[in-house]
């Protein structure tokens, strides 16, 4: 028998095999109807699977059950009327009776980019792409990722179902050069890590549910396109970043703990070590990108016995070159509080100003935290707790509002500084 857990991790694995393989069949314009005959298959086998055994070709089952239920639903009457004009009009009938996908081929690397990157396609929003790529590529089902986020399982459904109408008009074939499109596939499992590591509203200091499927979603890709060094860089980053997770939240489990005051014994040395040997390497082969520099930023960071040992000097000049790479504010705000830990808080301070008619980080609460904490550093604590209270106003976060919020009160009561 087999064991619920050992299951669903095979499901997950197998999921954008089997969609894959529908749609190799089917065709791409079929996104919607296969998505939903994959995931009946993934429900049936997480229900038979466990009670009666896995079969010797577990993907081949799945194809087979989930070839059945789609030509299930375009038999049956009531889908019939909705989506015969989607499915059975431009596919003759002798070939929806045809025989299934080859369960026992090997996946297609192919197939496996082209779904992929149609869930990124840029016909759709960005939210709807992680929502997708995590319910295709990632086998969850509408209530994780529902729970996940944070919002109702009826919203995020109609999310879902939008971005697979909408790839049903696309064509979802692979561009002539894979990099033409792999920055927004590589941004929106940056975006699905960075949303588990750090939530942006809610009361959850972490979600690793989601930072663990971004990090399995990134391996994926990396077997996929092994030649690719922003995918290793990005896997990099991502390794280097959660391996500082355990430490993030206090024993009660809901206080944010600041890199500053973060116990280093609990960081996992297993993925420092294997970051920052993928970064290492990577790195050498030169053409570096924007998420090999921010990895080697994490690199630093997480080689440093402490916070008084951190290589601030080289985490600044590796922000000066991610800016040249990859200019944003928040960038520039990064490099800010780096630039007044090298070259004294008033330094950073004036870096922070240039960011003040940015309207995409002007009242964002990172902007004022920045702020407070070189402040502080520069003996203001009137202002810096003025600044540490406009950014738990500004914050979403539950748990950073609660600390934000106890700064303001320690500087406000005169308490000492506390150390970097």
């Amino acid at each position: 028998m087999t064991s619920p857990s050992t299951t669903e991790d095979l499901l997950r694995e197998l999921a954008p095999q089997v969609l894959a393989a529908l749609l190799r069949r089917y065709g791409y314009g079929q996104f919607y109807l296969c998505e939903d005959a994959t995931q009946e298959a993934l429900l049936a086998a997480a229900v038979q699977w466990p009670a009666d055994g896995q079969p010797g070709n577990p993907r081949g089952w799945l194809v087979t059950v989930a070839t059945r239920k789609l030509l299930d639903q375009v038999r049956s009457e009531q889908s019939r009327r909705q989506r015969e004009e989607r499915i059975a009009v431009a596919t003759p009938q002798s070939e929806l009776l045809a025989a299934a996908p080859d369960a026992d081929a090997p996946p297609s690397t192919d197939d496996s980019l082209i779904l992929l990157f149609g869930c990124c396609h840029p016909a759709i929003s960005t939210p709807s792409q992680i929502a997708l790529t995590l319910r295709a590529i990632g086998g969850l089902s509408t209530a994780q990722i529902a729970a996940a986020f944070g919002v109702p399982e009826a919203t995020m459904a109609q999310r879902i179902s939008r971005a697979k109408q909408a790839l049903h008009q696309e064509d979802l074939a692979l561009p002539t050069g894979v990099r033409d499109r792999l920055a927004p596939v590589l941004h929106v499992l940056y975006l699905i890590f960075s949303e588990g590591y750090t939530p942006s509203d809610g009361d959850a200091v972490t979600v690793p549910a989601l930072s663990d499927e971004a990090i399995r979603l990134n391996r994926w890709l990396r077997r996929l396109l092994p030649d690719e060094p922003e995918v290793a860089g990005l896997l990099a980053l991502m390794l280097l970043t959660d391996a500082r997770r355990p430490a993030r939240t206090a024993e009660d489990g809901v206080s944010l703990v600041p890199l500053a005051e973060q116990d280093r014994s609990r960081w996992d040395r297993a993925k420092i070590d294997e970051g920052t040997a993928l970064i290492t390497a990577t790195l050498a082969q030169g053409s570096t990108g924007p998420y090999q520099l921010q990895a080697a930023i994490a690199a630093v960071y997480d080689e440093a016995e402490t916070m008084d040992d951190t290589d601030w000097p080289q985490i600044l000049g590796l922000y000066d070159l991610l800016e040249l790479a990859a200019p944003s504010p928040f960038t520039t705000l990064n490099r800010a509080v780096a630039a007044g830990l090298v070259h004294g808080p008033r330094a950073g301070l004036d870096l922070l100003d240039t960011l003040q008619q940015d309207k995409r980080v002007a009242k964002h609460h990172r902007l004022f935290a920045a702020r407070a904490h070189l402040l502080e550093l520069a003996g203001e604590p009137a202002e810096a707790a003025k600044a540490y209270a406009q950014a738990a106003r500004l914050s979403t976060s539950t748990p950073e509002r609660r600390y934000l919020a106890t700064q303001a009160k320690r500087l406000s009561s005169g308490v000492e500084p506390m150390p970097l």
